[in-house]
């Protein structure tokens, strides 16, 4: 029950009341949603992964043992939604907006907090789901906007727009810039820091503005199955990943949590920037978000038995 209401008290009701704020803002003022969604692509993400990764104290077995489990986690989530969507016969920008609502999950505001919150503040689980976020960062803004303009544009095209976003390069100038400890002066750290404390707030705004000027047509059995998909099916690869890589101890507990969480904000972004199935990418972060704290119940407490 600790968990549970320690969850919900300061994961799920302050997601909530973000998310509503976003909303009751758009009812009042219209707010427009694509300024919003560039704001979070191009300024408040990279600078919250710059500023984390920069910090973070990783060693390189640990980051090649982590990036090795995402990898295969990836690789197995990614086929068992593909074959579920062919079973459903998606098509068009549905395909997409399933896909990214599976494999695209909220491993920084909302699993970071989590880990912390399970592991006592313990920097060896901090740096692996550290990591977790850095590839959760940079596949949506790579992978992500490719596929959402696979079907709508040239590929030449799609890849000149990631290569226009930041954070592809705020990642490596991250990692070179802590492996050679190099400074950031002061002055250009400060607004880093003001930056990257404002995504979260703005994440959410942005989903409350798209949830608040939808129709709310609920598309009731696509947005359970994402659910499913994300919350239930997610983690149980995640035991089967981590067994069959022999992992044990706190190592295996942490990265079986990072697949615990809800569906990202990312995939939101990706939908409402490039259009493709906004309502349903909203739903389904909107209700993720909020069953996340029965089923990330039930996986802490399973957990126990990962020795």
């Amino acid at each position: 029950m600790t968990y549970f209401t320690h969850i919900l008290l300061n994961n799920v009701i302050p997601l909530t009341i973000m998310i509503a704020l976003g909303a009751g803002l758009y009812r009042a003022f219209k707010l427009d949603i694509k300024t919003l969604s560039k704001l979070n692509f191009y300024l408040f993400s990279p600078a919250l992964v710059f500023k984390m990764l920069y910090e973070s104290e990783l060693t390189m077995s640990l980051l090649g043992q982590t990036l090795i489990f995402f990898l295969i986690y990836f690789a197995a989530m990614y086929l068992l939604v593909e074959l579920v969507m062919k079973w459903r016969g998606y098509q068009g920008g549905m395909v997409t907006a399933m896909r990214n609502s599976v494999i695209f999950y909220n491993s920084a505001n909302y699993a970071i907090p989590l880990n912390q919150l399970v592991f006592v503040g313990d920097a060896f689980t901090l740096s692996i789901q550290i990591i977790i976020m850095m590839m959760q960062s940079l596949l949506p803004n790579t992978y992500g906007i490719y596929s959402v303009n696979a079907h709508k544009q040239d590929p030449k095209q799609s890849l000149k727009t990631i290569m226009t976003l930041p954070i592809i390069y705020v990642i490596p100038l991250a990692f070179l810039m802590r492996g050679l400890h190099i400074p950031v002066p002061e002055p250009i750290y400060a607004p880093i820091n003001y930056i990257s404390n404002a995504f979260i707030a703005t994440a959410l705004i942005t989903l409350g503005v798209q949830l608040g000027s939808m129709k709310w047509q609920l598309r009731f059995s696509d947005v359970m199955l994402s659910n499913v998909l994300r919350l239930l099916i997610g983690p149980a690869v995640g035991f089967v990943v981590v067994w069959l890589m022999g992992i044990q101890g706190a190592m295996a507990q942490a990265l079986v949590l990072s697949c615990a969480v809800p569906t990202s904000l990312s995939s939101v972004l990706i939908a409402v920037e490039y259009d493709n199935e906004p309502e349903f990418s909203s739903q389904v972060v909107f209700s993720s978000t909020i069953f996340s704290i029965f089923t990330v119940t039930i996986v802490i407490y399973l957990m126990k038995f990962i020795s």
